[in-house]
């Protein structure tokens, strides 16, 4: 397993993302996208894992209600997959969250994306539900985790 570091960086950053993004997945998104999609919402994070000053993966994430964050999109550059730079995000998100007072935390995964899908399992997320995603023509699984509060 690597280590990697991973730090939260600010909107100025979108383009280091979106770099990283089009990298990972298609159909790729610019800039403007980007900061549409976090328009409006509140305590937005972004976070960069870096092994040896290369960066390959991002996290981006922001409240969906009071009591629970929403995780929008975690990515990791394909030659960096299996080893653990996911892992390592989740868990910087996990402390920010809990941290910042959420209760819980929330995510929809693709159903073919099945090594986020073992890691929600690995990491004690609940399957809470499915929904239909018309822009991707697929279904998405809902996981969903409690967190503990920090004594």
């Amino acid at each position: 397993m690597a280590t990697a570091k991973v730090d939260i960086v600010g909107p100025g950053d979108i383009p280091l993302i979106v770099e990283l993004y089009c990298q990972i997945y298609r159909p790729h998104h610019d800039v403007d996208f980007f900061h549409r999609r976090f328009l409006g919402r509140y305590n937005g994070l972004r976070l960069i894992a870096t092994l040896d000053e290369r960066p390959v993966g991002f996290f981006l994430g922001f409240e969906l209600k009071p009591s629970v964050y929403f995780s929008w999109l975690y990515g990791v550059l394909p030659e960096f997959r299996r080893k653990g730079i996911a892992s390592q995000l989740m868990d910087a998100v996990h402390a920010w969250v809990q941290e910042h007072g959420y209760a819980g935390i929330r995510f929809e995964c693709q159903n073919e994306h099945r090594p986020m899908l073992h890691l929600a399992i690995a990491r004690e997320y609940n399957l809470v539900g499915i929904r239909w995603d018309p822009d991707l023509g697929t279904n998405l699984v809902i996981f969903e985790k409690e967190l503990q509060p920090e004594h």
